[in-house]
């Protein structure tokens, strides 16, 4: 064995640790909140991480990932699923969590199973073009799932729409060819506790799935807040730090 080999076999370890350690620590949460453990997902947040570390999580077990910059995300992915790693890779699925550019809707649209962090109507636009071209050229065989981000203290600076703009967003993507209103994603402000937080997710999301009963996805919750997430009914928890560790100096 190389050192090469001892250092990418310690990698793996050490990833296989941390997975461990945060699956444990989720399904601690959700069975505190008296839910099924398959009624939340665990997407592990790998921006920034390279493919071979997507790669081993893969060999780990782990299908769902988030990624937050494209074109970094495009590159990645298709160096994952040309790696031989056989038909464990064709089954990872890949979720774009950070803010969309409508310049890159189109790649986006390509690769990723749902896009949680929607919050503009140009930004729906360009999806729903770009999942139709995809879907015709076959770079896709299912629509676009489409969650909306919310801002939940209303800071335009932070991303997301206020609750009164959710109605309009909504109406748009179920009008739109080749996107599927999904449900809601939350990002939880730094000020004030992640329990008040959530708290207002949760309000926000039963009225939301009061008007659109097939949109019942809450993306809430991260490697800081998701006890209080899954508490009030996250069902997909976006955990990057705790199971990646640090970020690496230098990214892709």
């Amino acid at each position: 064995m190389t050192a090469a080999d001892g250092d990418r076999d310690a990698r793996r370890d050490d990833l296989a640790q941390r997975y461990a350690a945060a699956r444990a620590r989720l399904d601690a949460a959700i069975d505190a909140a008296g839910r099924r453990r398959d009624d939340v997902e665990l997407l592990v947040v790998t921006k920034f991480f390279p493919a071979d570390d997507v790669g081993r999580l893969i060999g780990l077990g782990v299908r769902s990932f988030g990624e937050s910059r494209e074109p970094e995300a495009g590159r990645k992915i298709a160096e994952v699923r040309s790696a031989a790693i056989g038909a464990a890779a064709s089954d990872a699925r890949f979720d774009m969590i950070g803010s969309v550019q409508s310049k890159k809707a189109k790649t986006i649209a390509e690769w990723a199973r749902s896009v949680h962090s929607v919050d503009r109507g140009k930004i729906v636009d360009a999806l729903a073009r770009g999942a139709q071209t995809a879907l015709d050229t076959g770079a896709r065989t299912a629509d676009l799932g489409i969650l909306l981000q919310v801002s939940l203290d209303g800071d335009p600076h932070r991303g997301g729409a206020v609750e009164d703009e959710l109605p309009a967003l909504a109406e748009q993507v179920i009008g739109a060819d080749g996107l599927s209103l999904k449900g809601l994603m939350v990002i939880a402000p730094v000020e004030g506790s992640a329990e008040r937080w959530m708290h207002r997710a949760a309000e926000i999301h039963r009225r939301f799935v009061e008007e659109h009963p097939d949109a019942r996805q809450l993306s809430a919750g991260m490697s800081g807040d998701l006890e209080e997430a899954v508490a009030h009914g996250s069902t997909c928890v976006r955990v990057g730090t705790a199971i990646m560790g640090p970020r690496p100096l230098v990214s892709q």
